[in-house]
C-alpha cells in the first residue's frame, strides 16, 4: 500500500483506493491491515467522490486541514472517508431525512471532526450559524431543484473556494437525455473547471467542479 501521487490522504494498491483508518469496517467495506495500519476500501460504486477519483479527477483540492460543507450527507458513508482524508479539518454534514441522519449521527460519534446538522439544504441561512467558514462545498442531493440549492448555498457561504456538485440528471428530468440536462444546468453555473461523467459507477451522474 502506498500513498497516491496526486490525491492527499488516499492510498492505493495499484487498482483500488483506500483511506487510512483507526476503525474497523463501518458500512461493510473491505479492510486491509498492513504495518499496523488499517485501510478501508473506498468503493466507487458506493461513493460518487470515490468514483470521481477513479475517473481521474484533475481538480483535487482536499488537504489535511480543509473545512468541508457537505450537503446531502445521507448515512455518512462518503463523509466517513472524507473525514479520514482531512483528519485535521472539519466536515459540516447536512442531512434532512431522519433515518439517514440517525446513521450519520452514529458515524459522527466515531469521528470527532464530523459535525452532523439536521437541516434542509434548501435553506442554508437557517443552518449557517452551525458552519465554520467552509473552503470546500460538496453537494450530493437527489432533488429536482438541486442547481438552485447549490447556488443558494454558494451565496450563503461566499468564501467557499472549491465546489464539487454531483449532478443527478434523472432527478431533474427523468425523460430528457442526461447530456441535455447537464448542458441546461451548466448555463446557470459560473467558473466551471472540470466535468466528469461518472458512468459506469453512477449512471447518468456528473461531477461538476467549480473554482471561485
Amino acid at each position: 500500500m502506498k500513498g497516491h501521487d496526486k490525491y492527499h490522504g488516499i492510498f492505493t494498491d495499484g487498482k483500488n483506493f483506500y483511506t487510512r483508518s483507526k476503525n474497523q469496517s463501518l458500512f461493510g467495506e473491505k479492510i486491509l491491515k498492513e504495518n499496523k495500519f488499517i485501510y478501508r476500501l473506498w468503493d466507487p460504486y458506493r461513493s460518487k467522490f470515490s468514483a470521481s477519483l477513479h475517473k481521474n479527477l484533475k481538480n483535487y483540492r482536499l488537504e489535511k486541514n480543509s473545512n468541508i460543507l457537505y450537503l446531502g450527507a445521507s448515512y455518512g458513508n462518503t463523509v466517513s472517508f472524507l473525514s479520514e482524508v482531512i483528519y485535521d479539518g472539519k466536515i459540516f454534514a447536512v442531512e434532512f431525512a431522519l433515518k439517514p441522519f440517525a446513521s450519520l449521527l452514529n458515524v459522527s460519534k466515531i469521528y470527532n471532526n464530523i459535525y452532523p446538522i439536521m437541516a434542509d439544504a434548501n435553506f442554508p441561512k437557517k443552518f449557517k450559524i452551525y458552519v465554520e467558514g467552509p473552503d470546500i462545498l460538496i453537494q450530493d442531493i437527489s432533488q429536482k431543484n438541486q442547481i438552485e440549492i447549490f447556488k443558494e448555498n454558494l451565496k450563503t457561504f461566499p468564501n467557499t473556494k472549491f465546489c464539487y456538485l454531483f449532478l443527478k440528471t434523472r432527478a431533474i428530468d427523468a425523460i430528457k437525455d442526461p447530456k441535455d440536462v447537464l448542458e441546461e444546468s451548466l448555463k446557470s453555473l459560473d467558473n466551471v473547471k472540470e466535468i466528469i461523467n461518472l458512468n459506469p459507477y453512477a449512471k447518468d451522474h456528473y461531477l461538476i467542479f467549480i473554482e471561485r
